[in-house]
């Protein structure tokens, strides 16, 4: 439906760019609306494979060499959940870190902007010049041994044991960096249904935003993302309200968690290696409660799986704390190597 649609301006983050010296090359394909319907692209590594969703194309074009640079947004895990499928970085700074103006909205509460890389330096400059934080483009080294913890969630159990297997190997780079032992940290009993908490205010907000397309285009939304429109409608204003409620009130327990108890969590990016085309774009379970909370994420390469696929994980700061994000993400980067990362 918009496909002869040019936007007479850039969106603020394209504009910033631009400023710095960024060349823009063109925009890449994505999922329907940043939704679950997938397009054509595939993983780079593996054609019968996906390359993730919603920024799929952008991961795969930075991981093909293609680019050194694409932007991307994460509402749920557009952004972690490719970057670990197709072998880059991938970094969601803050809440509201970039500026969304002129960007098609699909949960504004929830919707970050952020972007993709071969390196740490690389998303530290591309997010540094979207923000207009330009002090970010330059990563300060550790000062301080940092205190990490390794998140298990209550979804651990759904984690495979190559992606079980990276956490092991991250935690034994922590251990590195902090010169201590890194145990394992537990979240408030709480947290344990933030993740559907998260699932309602996106497909309500989701319902909202596409409004004029449910009305307009009926027939050229596929099947997936008119039943997502239907579960949004469902979800009334009172639950919705409830939800942000709760929302509120978890971020500022985890503001706490991290003032007082830890600098860094170590998570899983996704449940494992990226599925097979047919079986869609992959699980977003590990990353929709961080998304809610509004923290910072980058999807660090540590391993692969039994197909050869990269395998990431999660380092996570507290609200704000990006600049601290991407020191230590410098730090593991040179504490273990890239498993998967091919030359140009």
């Amino acid at each position: 439906m918009y496909a002869h649609h040019y936007p007479k301006t850039d969106a603020v983050s394209v504009a910033l760019m631009r400023q710095q010296g960024a060349i823009i090359l063109g925009k890449t394909v994505t999922t329907e609306f940043a939704s679950f319907n997938s397009g054509p692209t595939t993983n780079p590594f593996d054609a019968e494979h996906t390359p993730g969703g919603s920024s799929s194309s952008s991961a795969a074009e930075v991981a093909d060499f293609m680019v050194p640079l694409a932007t991307g947004s994460q509402t749920a895990e557009s952004i972690i959940r490719p970057a670990s499928y197709c072998g880059v970085v991938g970094f969601k700074p803050s809440l509201g870190k970039i500026s969304v103006a002129g960007v098609k909205s699909l949960a504004p509460s929830l919707d970050t902007l952020g972007c993709f890389g071969r390196s740490v330096e690389d998303v530290a400059l591309g997010v540094a010049a979207m923000s207009g934080d330009h002090a970010m483009g330059t990563i300060e080294s550790l000062h301080y041994k940092p205190k990490i913890a390794v998140c298990k969630t209550s979804d651990w159990e759904c984690a495979s044991q190559a992606s079980i297997a990276a956490i092991a190997l991250a935690r034994f780079a922590a251990e590195k960096i902090a010169k201590s032992l890194v145990n394992d940290l537990s979240l408030p009993n709480s947290f344990d249904t933030l993740r559907e908490t998260q699932t309602r205010i996106m497909v309500n907000e989701i319902s909202r935003s596409l409004a004029f397309e449910r009305e307009q285009y009926a027939k050229k939304l596929s099947p997936l993302l008119s039943k997502q429109l239907d579960d949004g409608k469902r979800i009334t204003y009172q639950q919705y309200s409830k939800d942000l409620q709760a929302t509120e009130i978890a971020r500022k327990t985890i503001a706490e968690l991290f003032q007082n108890q830890v600098d860094i969590l170590i998570a899983q990016s996704a449940i494992g290696e990226a599925p097979l085309l047919k079986d869609g774009t992959g699980d977003p379970i590990f990353c929709r409660m961080w998304t809610l909370l509004g923290l910072p994420c980058i999807n660090l390469n540590i391993s692969t799986g039994v197909n050869g696929l990269p395998i990431g994980v999660q380092l996570i700061a507290g609200p704000g704390k990006d600049h601290l994000l991407l020191s230590v993400a410098r730090a593991f980067a040179l504490a273990l190597p890239d498993p998967v990362l091919r030359e140009a």
